[in-house]
């Protein structure tokens, strides 16, 4: 019976350590779904709190372009940043999109900018820098009325900003 025991406690062992060897899924794929090229004001910069730079960039206005959504950006939204030492950057962009077909849809768009304290610098003075110089993600949520961009508030979505000195670009990914 002890070897019994044995044998199905190694069989369960076994089988529990091969499932924390991978993913019990297939990894989502991403589907490229619209870019927003929104134009900026220079940074009101607020100073020092709690050891980050606050800054607030205020958007005027852009461009959303791509195959699941075309329209443009309403001026009046922003992005609240917080610069902290060793080159990470908290953003929180938070501003409405007018679809072609006159949808609002609003967008809370969290994420980091991770740069060398050197690059960090670079782009807070408003300077060009090569996007490869530094990583740029958000997480995207959107709020919309029912109807035909609803898909937007039923998917996950990722996206990869690019810091130009008048304007940000930022191509959004539905996760599937």
């Amino acid at each position: 019976m002890q070897n019994h025991l044995r044998t199905l406690f190694a069989l369960g062992a076994a089988l529990l350590l091969g499932a924390a060897k991978g993913p019990s899924a297939p990894p989502p794929s991403l589907d490229y779904a619209f870019t927003v090229r929104a134009t900026l004001l220079p940074p009101v910069e607020q100073g020092t709190i709690e050891g980050g730079r606050k800054r607030f960039i205020a958007i005027t206005g852009g461009t959303v372009e791509g195959p699941l959504l075309e329209g443009t950006v309403l001026a009046g939204g922003g992005d609240w940043q917080t610069i902290l030492p060793g080159g990470l950057t908290r953003v929180e962009a938070r501003y409405f999109l007018k679809a072609a077909d006159g949808t609002v849809i609003e967008v809370t768009n969290p994420g980091v900018r991770v740069a060398t304290p050197e690059v960090t610098d670079r782009l807070a003075k408003g300077e060009v820098v090569d996007p490869s110089a530094y990583y740029f993600r958000t997480t995207p949520r959107f709020d919309v009325p029912a109807g035909a961009h609803e898909w937007m508030r039923r998917n996950a979505f990722v996206a990869r900003g690019i810091r130009r000195p008048d304007h940000v670009e930022i191509d959004f990914y539905v996760v599937r």
